[in-house]
């Protein structure tokens, strides 16, 4: 099961109260908003977003129980203010973002997220989606691979990777993870390897935000957002690489309608690293919105 971060501060932040309207972008297996539901009852609600179908079935499912205070859309949450509108309710009293991939997408197999084993290079969070990770890699040219790479990834050897995978795909086409995980560690010497992630860390990351137009989409909830929840809401975001957080931290402190609550972002303790080592890069940004 996948373990949510930073929950009590999340909950502390958010502060969900009995008849708000809190919208959770990315309900993956429902695990922050099982909380909020249980904070805000008993008339509260949760609209929660998920791009993975799979996902949202696991949390429909979970989340059963607390009936129609649930509204579970298979939508990506740039889509927020079209998707109210549509449902005729505006405004929401919260927004929690958590950007980072579940347990369940790099474990469950088959998807491409992770580099340990082989899988298909996949990589979609919606399998509606038209391209791959595959696609990409075997498509672009090499100055478009480098740029993902050290633009998306901030890979500095973004160049010598993508050469490599370009001389790679001419013998055949790269198709799955394993492939792709042998192609950078020969393209990365040893002694500029990172010495505390995998070697393919940043380029798996570079491509999944490439294949799932990532940062466009945060983009787009980060302008909306704001204007979507009442005076005295709360925006919360969870990020888990430096490129999601700088753009957070200088939209918020950019965006006249938010007051920035943390000056510094929150990240986790000691002990909740302890119990989910995944969570260790993760960092809580949180604005209220002006009256």
């Amino acid at each position: 099961m996948h373990q949510p971060v930073l929950v009590a501060e999340v909950l502390a932040c958010l502060v969900p109260r009995d008849g708000g309207i809190y919208v959770d972008g990315n309900l993956g297996l429902g695990g922050h908003s099982v909380r909020i539901l249980e904070q805000c009852k008993p008339s509260g609600k949760v609209i929660g977003f998920d791009w993975d179908a799979s996902a949202l079935a696991l949390a429909k499912e979970r989340l059963a129980p607390f009936g129609e205070r649930l509204i579970a859309v298979h939508r990506n949450f740039a889509l927020l203010k079209e998707t109210l509108q549509e449902m005729g309710i505006a405004p929401v009293d919260g927004i929690l973002l958590d950007l980072g991939l579940s347990s369940y997408q790099l474990e469950a197999g088959g998807r491409g997220f992770s580099f340990q084993g082989s899988e298909p290079l996949d990589m979609r969070m919606d399998q509606r989606l038209a391209k791959t990770a595959a696609d990409w890699v075997n498509t672009a040219t090499q100055e478009e691979l480098a740029d993902i790479f050290f633009y998306y990834g901030e890979e500095w050897q973004a160049r010598r990777i993508a050469r490599f995978l370009v001389e790679e795909r001419r013998r055949e086409r790269i198709a799955t993870t394993d492939q792709l995980v042998r192609i950078v560690e020969c393209a990365v010497p040893r002694r500029f390897r990172p010495k505390k992630i995998h070697v393919a860390t940043k380029v798996f990351q570079a491509l999944r935000i490439a294949v799932n137009g990532e940062l466009d989409n945060l983009q787009r909830i980060l302008r909306d957002g704001p204007e979507l929840i009442r005076p005295g809401g709360r925006f919360c975001v969870i990020t888990f690489h430096s490129l999601e957080d700088r753009l957070v931290k200088r939209n918020m402190l950019g965006n006249p309608r938010l007051h920035v609550l943390t000056r510094r972002p929150v990240t986790p303790g000691v002990i909740e690293i302890e119990h989910n080592p995944r969570c260790r890069s993760a960092k809580l940004r949180v604005a209220e919105v002006r009256g």
